[in-house]
């Protein structure tokens, strides 16, 4: 006979809102992606605006603000 409570410790109840937690990867990810965004601008800037994609001028700052930004972003799905 099974012992009472062996197979329910496996299991978790969820209400109605609640869902799964996150997987694994989606934290490293999210703060990957905010360090990369951050890296993106401090290179622009530090390279007198040249790098790290050069002849895009100030769209470097847009394309680094949007890395960040899907992180932050990530932020809030975040369990």
């Amino acid at each position: 006979m099974a012992r009472p409570g062996k197979d329910d410790d496996s299991l978790v109840e969820r209400t109605e809102g609640e869902s799964a937690p996150n997987p694994v990867w989606f934290k490293p990810i999210m703060i990957g992606l905010m360090l990369v965004g951050l890296v993106w601008v401090l290179v622009f800037y530090l390279s007198g605006q040249q790098f790290p994609i050069p002849g895009v001028g100030a769209w470097n700052l847009v394309i680094g603000f949007g890395i960040a930004f899907v992180g932050f972003l990530m932020t809030t799905r975040w369990r």
